[in-house]
């Protein structure tokens, strides 16, 4: 293209066409940024502009206070002995996968739930290991059980003659919104010395999560996508500081006395690590089990609503625990078979009526989040999937 002055013109001042609607995107809901780290965005926006204050080592930066924020609040908020703050939860999980790996001898693997998200897997492969699954499991409920795991290691020492180097769960999956049984999960896999790695990405920040409690030995989280933050960024914590897990995740550069080589030195530089800290009361707050309880109970809510016209089904656990939801929509799927627009007069119509986050094309199954939406919007929301299902069923 042409670098005329015009041309580029086009890269700047873009609107986003949904800033004022509902937004029930999953990827969406618990990164909406809070008003202190919208004015955290405007004053730190400017590159590295938190280095300014750095003698060596970002998080020992005092003055902002993003030293006591890594090595004190984020340990305690975690349960952890230890946290540091990355560029995001696929990162984090790739600086533990290769922490493993670069201290283990010839060919590796770790065990993952079958609803690993593919940043989990791609995260491995970079880190030079191969994976083995939990078995493949099936609708309504596509639970992941604990004896998954004691099935999946012995068939991973089976074939590489030797234990895994960490079990992967997804708390909860990112398809269905399925809470694990993380405690049972890593007695089974401490049974075989096996370290346990807690896929936070949709449950830090959003719901209570203690990393100690839940007997995991890593936890990684998204601030981006849970904890109200403007991204990239995430966390990334490990139980026990004086552990060899420890030892090897944080170990120093060569080259660099101060400079931890799993976090290439330094990770977030600007204003993802500002608006997370600017958000982090709020994401103190909200989760507490009793304000989490309220998301718990708008997402049954709005199940209920939709069930109750006869054309969604959720797929999941039931009761639903959490605020992502997998629907089947046979209504709007047999709406999209004869309607003009087809597969996507579904996204059309929530523009008009803006709400936000259903993926365009998608009518006969997809995913939403309540998280943070509100129980009226809520209530909107379902009075206006009932009101397409009634239009269309007057044409």
């Amino acid at each position: 293209m042409s670098l005329d002055d015009n041309s580029l013109k086009m890269f700047q001042f873009i609107k986003r066409d949904a800033l004022d609607s509902i937004n029930i995107d999953p990827l969406q809901t618990g990164g909406k940024l809070t008003d202190a780290a919208k004015a955290a965005l405007l004053e730190w926006g400017d590159g590295y502009s938190v280095c300014d204050h750095c003698g060596g080592v970002l998080d020992l930066i005092k003055k902002p206070p993003i030293e006591e924020f890594v090595h004190k609040a984020l340990p305690e908020f975690l349960g952890v002995g230890a946290a540091r703050v990355t560029n995001g939860a696929r990162e984090s999980k790739f600086a533990i996968f290769h922490s493993l790996a670069k201290v283990a001898d010839g060919k590796n693997y770790v065990v993952m739930d079958s609803l690993a998200h593919y940043s989990s897997k791609v995260a491995a492969e970079r880190a030079g290991l191969e994976i083995v699954f939990t078995k493949k499991v099936d609708k309504p409920d596509y639970k992941i059980m604990p004896e998954d795991f004691a099935e999946a290691i012995e068939a991973g020492m089976a074939q590489y003659g030797k234990k895994p180097l960490v079990t992967q769960i997804t708390y909860p999956d990112g398809s269905y919104g399925n809470l694990a049984d993380v405690v049972n999960i890593s007695k089974i896999s401490h049974e075989y010395d096996v370290p346990v790695l807690l896929n936070g990405a949709y449950s830090v920040g959003r719901m209570p999560v203690n990393a100690k409690e839940l007997g995991v030995d890593f936890i990684v989280g998204s601030g981006h996508k849970s904890m109200a933050a403007s991204g990239p960024v995430g966390v990334m914590g490990v139980t026990d500081a004086d552990s060899v897990y420890a030892q090897n995740l944080f170990q120093k550069s060569a080259y660099n006395k101060v400079k931890e080589v799993e976090l290439l030195g330094c990770t977030s530089r600007g204003a993802p690590i500002m608006t997370l800290m600017a958000s982090f009361p709020e994401i103190v707050r909200r989760t507490r089990p009793e304000n989490w309880q309220k998301e718990v109970d708008n997402a049954q809510y709005f199940i209920k609503r939709l069930e109750d016209t006869g054309q969604f089904e959720q797929y999941g656990q039931k009761p639903h625990q959490h605020d992502l939801i997998f629907f089947e929509s046979p209504g709007f799927f047999n709406i999209s078979e004869k309607a003009k627009k087809g597969r996507y007069f579904l996204y059309h119509e929530l523009k008009e009526k803006k709400i936000h986050g259903i993926k365009t094309g998608l009518t006969k199954n997809f995913k939403v989040s309540t998280f943070g939406v509100g129980l009226e919007n809520l209530k909107y929301v379902a009075d206006s999937f009932e009101d397409i299902l009634k239009k269309y069923d007057e044409i």
